[in-house]
């Protein structure tokens, strides 16, 4: 069984020039990979019509599926739909369909007059079989050309995932026989990728041809993710659970959690098979650790809060840090973080409290204590563990490894009590 690609193209100047991040190819490309579908390649191009052409053909030449998202909006910028009714030899033509959803949309939803502009929401090349789009106004498009699947999807994230699952997704495994495709992800933590690789080489050079291992850094941890192909479902699941149970041996003293979740809930699941709770105490991080926690739907069962102390005066105040402490040892401190887990156990009523305190710059340091200096404490009604971090990134690149440095010390913490 032949492996089937496919390709996405992204259509605006937007996109070029970093104006607009493009989410979309990333989530397109988990689900095409859940389907059986590897992306060989994602292209960008602006609203010109030659470079829309030029990557039509470069594409086509190579993979079966051509996936387009962007440049069917009302506006004049937006070029998408009549360079498609070129290439595939076709013209414009008002879709009534289409025409009654976008005037239901704007009538009954919006609640906006409806107008010329956006009557043209409903031209649709007359040589493409219409995708309804129940979550906007721009319909998808499907074209089929010498054998190969061209799909023009709309650029609004929520409307091309509507699209992709109810429409797209399910037509191409009907038009296409796809190998399985499965996945076993892990997360490790206080190991580097280079000394991750030099204790798992001999499982990795033993890998089945079919097997993939992807090593994926960030913020201070490893996911290790092995990806396998098989055209029977039963041997690839088997294939794939004998060789993560190997890896997990290999990996335990740093092994975090064996599923594809973020830290931030595999929290939430130690919490709550102990039915603890948790809060925050945060200065350097301004309250990022709790917007993480709380991005975990159900994070209600066992988050409680957080205390922003931005300022000395509330680190006293609120978390009743002692003064003495401020002025012999600085906000940045050992003692500043365990006296604010103490006060934040308390003033929030929680089981185990994660605390942060740094310089994550531009500004602020000093020869003592220079940019990334930073003290972070996890603990509990009886232990309080700290740990120094000394980073030496940007500002939002500080933020973001204090906060997963503090929160895999609060699971440390937490797993010890379980």
């Amino acid at each position: 069984m032949e492996q089937v690609y496919a390709t996405i193209i992204t259509i605006g100047d937007e996109l070029l020039i970093g104006q607009v991040i493009d989410t979309n190819s990333a989530w397109m490309a988990q689900e095409l990979n859940k389907a059986g579908i590897w992306l060989k390649r994602r292209v960008s191009v602006g609203d010109n019509k030659e470079e829309i052409v030029s990557a039509l053909n470069e594409e086509s030449r190579d993979v079966p599926i051509i996936l387009i998202t962007g440049g069917l909006g009302p506006t004049a910028d937006d070029i998408t739909k009549p360079v498609l009714a070129e290439y595939f030899g076709g013209k414009l033509v008002v879709n009534q369909q289409v025409l009654d959803h976008v005037q239901y949309l704007f009538e009954k939803v919006f609640r906006r007059p409806f107008t010329e502009r956006n009557r043209k929401q409903a031209e649709v090349p007359d040589v493409c079989t219409i995708l309804h789009n129940e979550r906007g106004t721009a319909p998808g498009m499907w074209f089929e050309k010498d054998g190969k699947i061209f799909v023009s999807l709309p650029g609004v994230p929520h409307e091309m995932k509507g699209l992709m699952l109810k429409e797209v997704l399910p037509r191409l495994k009907q038009h296409f026989t796809m190998p399985f495709i499965a996945h076993r992800t892990l997360l490790t933590a206080g190991i580097g990728e280079s000394m991750l690789a030099d204790v798992i080489q001999q499982w990795e050079e033993q890998l089945p041809a079919n097997c993939k291992l992807a090593y994926l850094p960030n913020y201070g941890m490893v996911r290790l993710r092995i990806t396998a192909s098989d055209p029977n479902n039963n041997v690839l699941n088997q294939t794939l659970d004998d060789e993560f149970a190997k890896l997990k041996i290999l990996v335990k003293e740093w092994l975090v959690v064996d599923e594809d979740i973020p830290l931030q809930q595999a929290i939430g699941q130690l919490l709550k098979a102990q039915n603890r709770t948790m809060g925050t105490a945060e200065s350097c991080t301004g309250g990022y650790i709790a917007h993480l926690i709380t991005g975990i739907p159900g994070s209600s069962a066992y988050y409680k809060g957080s205390i922003v102390s931005y300022a000395n005066e509330i680190k006293e105040n609120v978390l009743h840090v002692q003064h003495n402490t401020l002025q012999q040892y600085g906000a940045v401190s050992e003692a500043t973080v365990q006296q604010m887990v103490q006060g934040a156990l308390t003033a929030l009523n929680v089981d185990y409290v994660v605390a942060t305190s740094g310089i994550m710059g531009p500004d602020g340091g000093t020869p003592e204590k220079p940019v990334g200096t930073v003290w972070i404490a996890a603990g509990n009604r009886t232990h309080t563990y700290t740990k120094f971090l000394q980073l030496r990134f940007d500002r939002q690149r500080n933020i973001d490894l204090t906060a997963s440095y503090a929160m895999d010390l609060l699971r440390k913490l937490i797993a010890e009590n379980s």
